[in-house]
C-alpha cells in the first residue's frame, strides 16, 4: 500500500506543481495519516482522488527502493574511479569495456537490483 506522503505527492506533480513543506502537512493522530494543512492554489485532493493514486504510488515507492538498493550497493566515486583507472592501465576499458571489472560491477548491480 503506497503511503499517503507518495500519493499527494503525485497528486501535487499531476496539478504541475511541487512538494513544498510550507503548503501541505501531514499528520497522523493514531487513526490513520491524513492532510492536516493545504495551501496550495488548487483544491485539496478527496479521499477518492488520493486513492486513484494507489498503483502509482506503489510503482513509485518500489522504484524507489531499487534506486535506494542500488545507491548502497555501487561502490563510491572514488572506488569507482580506481576501478576505471586500472582497467585502461591493463588494457581493459575501450573495445573491451565489457571486460572491465568497473563495467561488471555496475552491471551486477543493476541486474541485482532491476527497475522491472
Amino acid at each position: 500500500m503506497a503511503s499517503l506522503f507518495t500519493k499527494t505527492k503525485l497528486y501535487i506533480e499531476a496539478n504541475s506543481a511541487t512538494w513544498d513543506d510550507t503548503k501541505v502537512s501531514l499528520q497522523n493522530d493514531g487513526e490513520g495519516d491524513y492532510i492536516k494543512d493545504w495551501s496550495y492554489s488548487f483544491s485539496k485532493p478527496t479521499d477518492s482522488q488520493i486513492a486513484s493514486y494507489e498503483t502509482a504510488g506503489n510503482t513509485a515507492e518500489t522504484l524507489l527502493g531499487v534506486l535506494n538498493k542500488r545507491k548502497i550497493e555501487y561502490l563510491s566515486w572514488q572506488e569507482q574511479l580506481d576501478k576505471l583507472y586500472h582497467d585502461i592501465n591493463n588494457g581493459k576499458f575501450g573495445d573491451t569495456a565489457k571486460t572491465s571489472t568497473w563495467y561488471t560491477h555496475i552491471k551486477s548491480v543493476k541486474d541485482a537490483n532491476s527497475k522491472s
